[in-house]
């Protein structure tokens, strides 16, 4: 399995040989260094720990002596006997077409409503209506006297782990450890993304 941490750019878009606009995100992918090897056999599942944008030593803790990286993230494998510590992890493992798959934490929105929280239609908009425009309605009835666990109400939207499949690789750029890859991934600008194959 090919995997990499890295940091949403922005996005941009470019063009193919037909000269076909493709819209692309740009992310700054490694270098990834391999800090920590969990193995079926001693700790009952198979993992690899990568460390991200090493650290200046001014801002180097006591507590992060030993892995000086800002960013530490595990991920499980099937197997992980392929990696060692110390292996360097950059954006070369990938090739332009290959199909990954990237988790972030998605953009928080705060405290939001029915409607822009689960997609609710909202109230009808005519005469006499408007104190129902946003409101969620009826949320129960006698029975069984509670609001029921998992109701779609208002409350904190957004902020999430989410992860969007079947992203294609559309440039790799070796020399400046960019990833080029189409269509929109969750986060916000300079956002932690974690980038692995399918």
């Amino acid at each position: 399995m090919k995997l990499i941490l890295g940091k949403k750019i922005g996005m941009s878009q470019i063009f193919d040989k037909k000269e076909n606009v493709i819209p692309v995100t740009v992310i700054e992918a490694g270098p990834c260094f391999v800090t920590q090897i969990k193995s079926q056999d001693k700790n009952n599942y198979s993992a690899v720990q990568i460390g991200y944008e090493k650290l200046k030593d001014k801002k180097i803790s006591k507590s992060k002596k030993k892995k000086p990286y800002r960013y530490l993230r595990e991920i499980r494998l099937d197997n992980s006997k392929k990696f060692k510590i110390g292996n360097e992890i950059t954006v070369d493992v990938f090739e332009e077409g290959d199909l990954v798959k990237i988790s972030g934490i998605s953009k928080g929105k705060g405290f939001q409503g029915v409607v822009k929280r689960h997609g609710f239609s909202g109230g009808p908009a005519s005469h006499g209506h408007r104190h129902v425009l946003r409101t969620p309605g009826s949320i129960g009835s006698a029975f069984p006297q509670r609001v029921v666990k998992g109701k779609k109400m208002p409350g904190h939207a957004g902020a999430k782990r989410v992860t969007t499949t079947g992203l294609k690789v559309v440039k790799v750029d070796k020399e400046n450890n960019l990833l080029a890859v189409k269509g929109a991934i969750p986060g916000p600008n300079n956002g932690l993304v974690e980038i692995k194959s399918q």
